[in-house]
């Protein structure tokens, strides 16, 4: 890490509220009782903003060299593709109607 660069207790104290801040507007919009797409979509929103700034900041992307975040993107896609080809078999399971012990 460059001198310059180096997070201070009061930045991370700073990114630490702002998420607060942004758990605090989920809760929010959650008790206004909003549309099931409309809230869906907001929450998604905001959860991945706050993965941002928690792989940025507290993972410390955010002082390495920009390629290994580039080099974590294909990774990233390829975990996501993944994930669609599996998420069928759970509907799938719905329909087993599997006694609950």
């Amino acid at each position: 890490m460059d001198a310059n660069h180096e997070p201070t207790m009061a930045g991370y104290v700073g990114i630490w509220i702002g998420l607060l801040c942004i758990v605090g507007i989920e809760v929010f919009l959650t008790l206004m009782k909003l549309p099931p797409h409309e809230l869906l979509a907001s929450l998604l929103i905001l959860a991945f903003i706050e993965a941002a700034v928690g792989l940025l900041y507290f993972m410390h992307l955010k002082y390495e060299k920009h390629i290994l975040l580039w080099s974590l993107l294909p990774a990233v896609v390829f975990v996501l593709f993944m994930m669609n080809h599996i998420w069928p078999d759970a509907f799938r399971m719905v329909s087993l109607k599997v006694p609950i012990q």
